[in-house]
């Protein structure tokens, strides 16, 4: 273990728990071959000042005879009950396993050891299902906000062109779904989404089984404003690559429907982002830069949280307009 400034750790997907008073614990998609190796697990970092991070620390590593064993993406973690439980997007070699899936993990300390929560995923088991958020609402009810991306089963039909976003109940205890998953959006609904593309040389990973030239979804999070505007940051491709859009629900509630925003907040080959509060009351949004494996860094902005949508404060070069106050 080390201490690493962010630019020194490769991550992608990254998530941020805030921890006791002024302490973080970064978790994010961090094994060496994370599109077609064999699983090892999470690792996460810790700092007290967001500046320099402690690790890597095990968080999570593959139990005797568990279903999934490569893929392992974009894990979340929050605080409930006093316990630690990681939402984690997982995938199996072994066919009879089903597809890409979310489960539940729990911990007793942030830093893990997690160990399976869920009997098996909690998303549908007949469609890949990954980059799970979990928002609790106004009346105390647990929802999974999670995508269909555009991938296909592997060796079965390719996936959908068009990407998805759902919203799933689950139980108080975050053990199980509880009802039937609700559409919230696809990702033609933003105008800025763009078919899903690859640098030159570079081939998507055959076992996602993609479509056409997709527009994907992934990489939701949602979040109150200060007088409670419900908003979500969700990331596709944009007219640069990768890129992080904002849309917001007009009913305040999680089944929506839910308005894009007509420009990504974040442009420019970077996504699947989140948002925290440091210790100073400012808002920062968190995510992946640039989107190229192995390049892959942590990265850090502030921004403005309203009521009608969310502002980069401080970076340039974003290839973001000016309109997001804009009602569609």
């Amino acid at each position: 273990m080390s201490s690493q400034s962010l630019s020194e750790i490769r991550m992608r997907d990254p998530f941020i728990l805030e921890v006791g008073s002024g302490g973080y614990v970064l978790y994010g998609t961090t094994d060496t071959n994370l599109w077609g190796g064999p699983a090892t697990g999470f690792d996460c970092f810790t700092s007290d000042d967001l500046a320099t991070w402690e690790g890597p620390i095990p968080a999570f590593r593959l139990p005797a005879e568990f279903w999934a064993d490569t893929q392992f993406w974009a894990p979340e973690v929050v605080a409930r009950g006093g316990r630690y439980f990681m939402f984690a997007t997982l995938a199996s070699t072994a066919p009879e396993a089903g597809p890409r899936a979310i489960q539940v993990l729990v911990a007793d300390e942030p830093i893990g050891p997690f160990v399976p929560w869920s009997d098996g995923p909690v998303t549908p088991r007949d469609v890949p299902c990954l980059d799970g958020t979990l928002f609790i609402d106004e009346d105390a009810t647990p929802w999974l906000v999670y995508s269909r991306g555009a991938e296909g089963v592997a060796g079965g039909e390719p996936g959908i062109a068009d990407g998805e976003m759902y919203a799933l109940r689950l139980s108080d205890d975050l053990r199980a779904s509880a009802g039937t998953p609700i559409l919230l959006f696809q990702a033609s609904d933003a105008p800025w989404s763009k078919p899903l593309w690859f640098p030159e040389g570079v081939e998507p990973p055959e076992q996602l089984n993609l479509a056409k030239d997709p527009l994907f979804t992934d990489g939701p999070y949602l979040i109150r404003s200060e007088n409670g505007s419900l908003l979500m940051i969700w990331s596709s491709f944009g007219e640069e690559g990768y890129a992080i859009g904002v849309a917001l629900s007009t009913t305040g509630q999680v089944a929506g429907p839910w308005i894009q925003r007509d420009e990504p907040l974040w442009a420019r080959n970077g996504g699947h982002g989140m948002i925290f509060t440091d210790p100073q009351g400012a808002e920062r949004l968190v995510f992946h830069w640039p989107n190229e494996t192995p390049d892959e860094r942590v990265k850090l902005v502030n921004v403005d949280v309203a009521d009608d949508g969310i502002r980069l404060l401080d970076d340039t070069g974003s290839g973001v307009s000016d309109s997001w106050r804009e009602q569609p």
